[in-house]
């Protein structure tokens, strides 16, 4: 087979797979998070079977032992996540204030030497004006949401459709995966092969390994920022470690965030200092204990590629684009340094 019909197979099976994700991106969400925790929850049902246990029981107990786990974690999370929230929402007309005050002297140089106008007035009418507009259209958004029922049925899908196609995937996963094994060109086999164990092992680092520590900085960040005293520090914590999928990004918004509503709070630079060293501390545990025992050498993905993997996958595909994005990137990072190691042998590149 020539090169050429090597590419044409290739552009087409993946023209196929972008085709029917366009095409069933409303209804794939949870079978993308079903294979998702499937895949996350494989190497526990492999270790269950050498023990002597049949692959279904295995699967079933590590299942209900995972939802029981999600379950308990969300009773512990959700209730003070949505107190912050709404006591932020509620709050923050004034902060803006309060920002507007202490702003006050730059303003009012800034008004003196703009003809007298009234800057300052203009600003905050401005801004109130804007606020308004923001809450009117987000409540007008919210119930349109609601009262077509379409965030219920969802939620709904989500919450019933997602455990049963992670139950099947982690039942049938050898099949499924002699059944990918059958699929590969025979002339291509091993090649291809060693290439999927690549791609297996970036994208495990990342799902198994990536996700434990954003995980685990949220919750760091969440009991420490409020240890510490920080208004919604729960929220933003736990908001910093969700980011944190994307390496240094999390800390960053985190850090930014903290900073802000510390100085609001208290306007004591001591205060602002120690949220900001809790960050700080976090990114060396990260840095020097929680990646090197979760992840190891295994990940290999560059934080600008995932940044750029995760917003284009959301700008074609929306959530569930953003879902598979990672292993797109994962995928395509394996790809590209195959196809680099491929040039560099050529004879074209060798040539003199």
């Amino acid at each position: 087979m020539t090169i050429k019909m090597h590419v044409v197979f290739w552009l087409v099976c993946v023209s196929l797979i972008a085709l029917f994700v366009l095409i069933f991106n409303d209804v794939l969400t949870p079978f993308v998070i079903g294979i998702a925790v499937a895949y996350l929850l494989n190497p526990l049902v492999i270790r269950l079977e050498t023990l002597g246990t049949s692959r279904t029981l295995a699967t079933l107990l590590i299942l209900a032992v995972f939802v029981l786990l999600v379950i308990g974690l969300l009773i512990l999370v959700v209730p003070p996540l949505y107190r912050e929230l709404a006591q932020l929402v509620a709050s923050l007309p004034d902060y803006l204030q309060s920002v507007s005050d202490r702003l006050q002297p730059y303003l009012s140089r800034v008004e003196a030497e703009v003809d007298g106008a009234n800057l300052d007035e203009r600003i905050q009418g401005v801004v109130q004006n804007n606020l308004s507009n923001a809450f009117t259209l987000s409540s007008s958004v919210l119930g349109s949401l609601l009262s077509g029922g379409r965030a219920l049925v969802s939620f709904l899908s989500v919450l019933f459709i997602t455990p049963l196609v992670a139950f099947f995937m982690m039942r049938e996963w050898p099949a499924v995966t002699k059944a990918v094994d059958d699929l590969i060109p025979r002339h291509n086999h091993d090649e291809i092969k060693d290439l999927l164990e690549k791609i297996d092992t970036k994208i495990a680092g990342f799902i198994r390994g990536q996700f434990l520590v954003a995980l685990s900085l949220g919750l760091i960040y969440a009991l420490a920022l409020r240890i510490a005293g920080l208004e919604y520090g729960i929220l933003v914590g736990l908001l910093a470690g969700l980011l944190s999928i994307i390496p240094l990004f999390g800390s960053i918004v985190g850090l930014a965030a903290s900073v802000i509503l510390a100085w609001l709070q208290t306007s004591d630079l001591v205060f602002v200092g120690i949220i900001a060293s809790i960050f700080v501390v976090g990114q060396v545990l990260e840095g020097n204990v929680i990646s090197p025992k979760l992840l190891g050498g295994s990940v290999g993905l560059h934080p600008l590629w995932i940044l750029f993997s995760i917003m284009a996958g959301a700008s074609l595909f929306g959530i569930v684009g953003m879902m598979i994005s990672v292993p797109v990137a994962a995928t395509a990072g394996v790809l590209l340094q195959f196809a680099k190691e491929r040039y560099q042998d050529s004879s074209y590149y060798k040539a003199s």
